[in-house]
């Protein structure tokens, strides 16, 4: 089982909000399950350096529901996020899956004009 992770964005120039879009690709030759503790099912970090300056399940609740998410060899599936008002600056964004047994993560630098 493989899994891998891409970041992309859009938005960065117009300084209102930046759109993440996280995609994890089943690189393997079986299909994996994908099984979550609630409706979160990735959550991304954006970072200035080490100070961490938003996150998108800070202040949000989440349903307590159990659901699963098949992915079958060779396709995808991707979750979003929209980080608004961001400050203009240089930073590291982070994705990372939130399933109870699998892992994936990407990272994208972000630049956000003034």
């Amino acid at each position: 089982m493989t899994l891998e992770g891409s970041l992309e964005t859009t938005g960065e120039d117009s300084r209102d909000a930046v759109l993440f879009v996280f995609t994890v690709t089943n690189d393997g030759d079986e299909t994996v399950e994908l099984r979550f503790s609630d409706a979160c099912k990735a959550d991304f970090i954006v970072a200035d350096g080490d100070e961490e300056v938003w996150r998108f399940t800070d202040g949000r609740m989440f349903a307590q529901v159990l659901s699963s998410e098949t992915i079958e060899p060779g396709t995808s599936t991707s979750y979003e996020a929209e980080w608004t008002d961001p400050e203009p600056g240089e930073y590291v964004a982070r994705a990372e899956l939130k399933a109870q047994d699998r892992t994936c993560e990407a990272r994208i630098d972000v630049s956000i004009p003034s």
